[in-house]
């Protein structure tokens, strides 16, 4: 099989179109292509008004070896195989030998997934519910403002990622064949093929809550336990290398001990309780920076005109923007997980507190696209706050500003103009009624919530992307707040093999501070659990 890079066409060409470029640019008829696939679809739009597609493509001719010498724009495709794909089966005969996973995110899901491929009937344990309930207890949330912090937008079967835009892009590189792995399964279950090749594939809320369903009874069906409404205690080591495990049953209130030689820990980034309860036991762990602002949102049409140019804007999908800036102050200011035809989301999970997220379904139709616009924090924030020993002060820093949030919107989330945000002003006139947000909203000055250097950074950054993208500033444009859960504020430190200063516990995904969104976190998943089918085999 052949490869062939930056193959351009129009954006309204068809597959028979496909098929004559193809067979045009490698100097062959149709009829020798045997068969073909796209490996990458990118938009190009640096030559607006014309738009382009620009795919990557394996594809098989009839005497390849004639065209390969032929012509330079070719070469031999290349495919890396996942070395874990075809499961073996490897039996246990002890019960007290299955690992446990702690949370049923991307990582813990994709870990899950592969050890019971692999016939070790992992025990997955999960504080939320599943997510059929978890879906109840957040539209609940949002229509009557009655918080479930067990299960909520971020704890839950999925993860935080289900009640997301469900974006499948990563800058992690797939030497072994992990990214192609992830995309397949999902696909498998429900995610359109396109994932599988778009540049920036996404799947949106409601087609995911399905999916995670679908790969949960597959663990079932292959001997594993899925335990929702189950929360982490304590871990205890006891002799040789095993471990005692306490769980708490949140509807039944009952205790419950656990023996295993194997923890894989996939907590969430806002597991703040867990990570308390991890570092009591000795589990070592560091304070890490992340970054916290507010979410923008404006007009969907705005952003795509943008970026597309008023000929292709209503032909496109809804557009997507990225943008990064240096602020005075030595801050990075950058757009993060932004949502084409979103909704803004309260994603809060403590009671008092208020943190936000951005959220979209497959179609993205809503009409609005939102972003986080956040400014970089690190520990010398954190030790104006908190305990500079302590390895958790960047959640004492987030929690701070959380409830500040809270208060200042009455246990609402607190809205305002982006013109009088910049100006420092209250937003007089501004109707709050209809607004893309998943959650009750008032008006505040969400401009005071922010220590002078971050509130200022963010100023000079709209300045800038305004030059960027024509009317970012504009008297319909809004922000909300705060984002503040942008990534984890710890990392829980593991060594080459993976596991933490206690041996037998792998710390992996987002909240243990190895990843930074559902595929960097799947694939996370996926490594570890590979470590511990290796510990089986020996």
């Amino acid at each position: 099989m052949l490869h062939i890079n930056s193959l351009q066409l129009n954006v309204h060409h068809d597959e028979n179109d496909l098929k004559k470029k193809l067979a045009k640019t490698i100097g062959c008829n149709i009829d020798e292509i045997e068969e073909y696939e796209i490996r990458k679809r990118s938009i190009d739009a640096r030559k607006k008004p014309e738009i382009s597609y620009s795919y990557s493509i394996d594809v098989s001719l009839l005497n390849e070896a004639k065209y390969l010498k032929k012509n330079k724009a070719l070469s031999i495709a290349k495919s890396v195989v996942y070395a874990y794909e075809d499961a073996g089966k490897l039996e246990i005969l002890e019960e007290s030998k299955r690992p446990v996973v702690v949370g049923f995110g991307p990582a813990g899901i994709f870990a899950a997934l592969l050890l019971a491929r692999y016939g070790l009937k992992p025990i997955v344990i999960e504080r939320g519910g599943c997510v059929e309930d978890r879906t109840l207890s957040v539209n609940k949330f949002w229509s009557e403002g009655k918080l479930d912090t067990e299960s909520n937008v971020s704890f839950g079967e999925g993860g935080a990622g289900t009640f997301s835009d469900g974006k499948l892009n990563t800058l992690v590189k797939d030497t072994f064949g992990r990214n192609k792995f992830v995309l397949k399964t999902l696909v498998e279950y429900g995610a359109p093929k396109e994932i599988l090749y778009d540049n920036k594939p996404h799947i949106g809320t409601d087609l995911l809550t399905g999916i995670v369903r679908k790969i949960r009874e597959e663990i079932k069906e292959l001997g594993g336990e899925v335990r929702f409404d189950t929360k982490l205690i304590k871990i205890e080591n006891i002799k040789d290398n095993k471990k005692k495990i306490e769980v708490v049953n949140k509807r039944d209130c009952v205790h419950e001990i656990i023996e295993c030689e194997n923890i894989i820990l996939a907590l969430g980034h806002s597991a703040r309780d867990t990570f308390k309860a991890l570092k009591e036991m000795g589990v070592y762990m560091e304070p890490k920076s992340f970054a916290l602002g507010i979410r923008v949102s404006h007009s969907q049409h705005l952003i795509d005109v943008s970026q597309y140019g008023n000929k292709e804007a209503k032909f496109l999908s809804p557009a997507p923007y990225k943008l990064t800036f240096k602020s005075s102050f030595d801050r990075g200011v950058y757009s993060f997980c932004m949502c084409p035809g979103g909704f803004i989301v309260n994603a809060s999970t403590e009671d008092g507190r208020i943190a936000i997220n951005g959220m979209s379904y497959h179609k993205r139709d809503s009409g609005e696209a939102n972003s986080a616009i956040i400014v970089s924090v690190s520990e010398e924030d954190f030790d104006k706050y908190s305990d500079s020993k302590d390895p958790l002060k960047g959640i004492e820093f987030q929690r701070r500003l959380e409830e500040e949030t809270f208060n200042m919107g009455k246990g609402r989330v607190p809205v305002q103009r982006l013109v009088d945000f910049l100006e420092g002003r209250e937003s007089s006139g501004f109707d709050n009624t209809n607004l893309k947000i998943k959650g009750s909203t008032t008006l505040a000055r969400v401009d005071k919530l922010f220590p002078k250097e971050i509130y200022e950074s963010m100023k000079e950054a709209f300045l800038d992307f305004n030059r960027k993208i024509k009317g970012f500033i504009n008297e319909d444009a809004y922000v909300a707040a705060i984002e503040s859960r942008t990534s984890s504020p710890i990392r829980i430190s593991r060594d080459e093999s993976l596991q933490a200063n206690i041996s037998g516990i792998y710390p992996c995904g987002e909240g243990a501070g190895y990843a930074g969104g559902i595929m960097s976190a799947a694939m996370d998943g996926l490594k570890v659990a590979e470590r511990i089918i290796e510990k089986y085999k020996e």
